[in-house]
Order: structure tokens, then sequence, then C-alpha cells
């Protein structure tokens, strides 16, 4: 087989697609790009992302190797995991020779880090659950959270859920996209910028108060930073109201979520 560097557009459809031609023109992919990453020192082969194509791969792993090792593929795209394109493509060729052993193999080092990276990607979702703010500006309810693995996509369904008569937006800073809701449908955009004006005065005083009951909860006897921490990670209060030392903006009308898509029965990564 020969050796490539597979480059795509950085979706789940798109990696599966670079699964389909790998085996269609015989070749082993020694690692993934994305379109817009810097050169390699490898020869390259960019791959277009075809759903027909993706759609054949994602039906063969549930076929001949679980439903349950699928949805571990489509779950652990959406990690931080570091090269984990290579380490999902290492388990689907093995899932495909030995079938569902594969995922029941605890010994196998490319599995156990799969595990682990899942296992952090669905902590960090339980806790964004209880952490995110929300703040009512212009009939909207808005909120930013800035996770480490792709989680918005699975927040969205619970948030959907709890506000359901809500118009809301939740925007991910680091994948640069956004969670929009209104008149119980909802999609996922991607949003390179999002920029926020200043909240209202009467939004503003909200917060303040909450800031104050906050504080006043406070037990300065029993002031534990290092308990604190662990219950409540730092990595998350830049973007929560009651650490907040300035008040959080606005968002323009919610006027942007006025075209959604049908509500989906479930996650679509592609």
């Amino acid at each position: 087989m020969s050796l490539y560097c597979y480059r795509y557009d950085g979706t789940f459809g798109g990696f599966l697609t670079c699964v389909f031609e790998s085996y269609v023109n015989k070749e082993l992919p020694t690692s993934f790009a994305i379109l817009s990453d810097g050169p390699t020192l490898l020869e390259e082969r960019e791959v277009t992302t075809h759903d027909a194509h993706a759609g054949r791969v994602y039906t063969a792993l549930a076929k001949k190797v679980s439903p349950e090792f699928q949805k571990l593929i489509e779950r652990a795209f959406l990690t931080c995991l570091s090269e984990k394109e290579l380490a999902l493509y290492t388990l689907i060729r093995r899932g495909l020779i030995e079938g569902d052993r594969v995922r029941r193999d605890l010994t196998d080092p490319t599995m156990a880090r799969v595990n682990l990276a899942l296992a952090k990607m669905w902590t960090e979702w339980d806790h964004l659950k209880g952490f995110v703010r929300f703040s009512e500006l212009d009939g909207a309810l808005v909120g930013e959270i800035e996770p480490k693995n792709r989680v918005l996509p699975l927040l969205a369904p619970h948030f959907a859920a709890r506000f359901s008569g809500e118009t809301m937006i939740l925007y991910d800073r680091t994948h640069k996209e956004a969670f929009f809701h209104q008149n119980h449908r909802w999609t996922i955009l991607p949003v390179e910028e999002f920029s926020l004006g200043p909240g209202t005065a009467e939004e503003r005083g909200w917060r303040e108060l909450w800031r104050r009951y906050f504080k006043t909860l406070t037990i300065e006897e029993r002031y534990n930073p290092k308990c604190q921490s662990t219950h409540l990670p730092k990595r998350y209060r830049h973007v929560m109201t009651e650490f907040m030392t300035e008040p959080a903006p606005a968002v323009p009308s919610p006027a942007i979520a006025e075209n959604l898509s049908e509500p989906l029965d479930k996650i679509r990564i592609f």
C-alpha cells in the first residue's frame, strides 16, 4: 500500500469519506490533516466529502461491527483526542476484520486512548449542563462556552428539551459554531465571528444581584479554594455570570435565528 497524508474538510462525513477512499485506492493513510492546516512533508491526497460514500462506511460500521461501535466512532470524533482520525481509522480497520471484539478489547492501547478521551468528553458535557449561564437579551437566552471537546451537538438536545419554548443562542468559542433554537426548532451553524454588545440596564442589574447572592452565601471561615476548584474547575468560570468582573455583553436581535432547519431527531454530525 502507498502511504499518504489525507487532507479533508474536518467534518465527520469527510473523515468517513477518507476511510472509503483508502479502501478503494488500497492506500494506508499515515496521518490526517484539515484543509486549512499548513503543508506537511508527506505525500498528500486531498479528499472531497462525498455523502453517499460516507454513508456507506457509516452503515458498514453498524452492520459489520456493531451499532455500539458505530456510535462510539461517531462520539469519539467529537473529542479533542490528539490525532483522533488516525486512532479511529485504526479501530475501524480492525473492527471491519475482527468484528465487535475490538470495542471490548481493553488491552488495546488505541482503544484505551479513545475510551479515556470519551470519558473526559462526557465529564465536560455533564459539567456544562450545569455551568452554562444564559442572559436574557432582546427576548432571547444567550450564552457562551469554551469547551475543549466539541460538546455543543451533545448539549443542544438537552437545552432544546429543557427550554423548549425559548429562543436560545449558545456560542462555542473554541469551535466557532453556535446552537440556535426558536419555535421548537434548532440547528447548529458555523459562526466565525460572534460580536456581543453591552446588555440592557435591567439585565446588568440582574447579573449584579446574582453576583451579590453568590458572594453573600460564602462563609469566609470555610473558604476552601482547592475544594471549590474540584467542584467548579477554573476553566469554566470566565463565562459564568457569578465570576465575571465586568457585566457580560448582550447579543443583537435574535433575528439571525429565523431560518432554522427542521427539528433534528438525533445528532447530525454530517
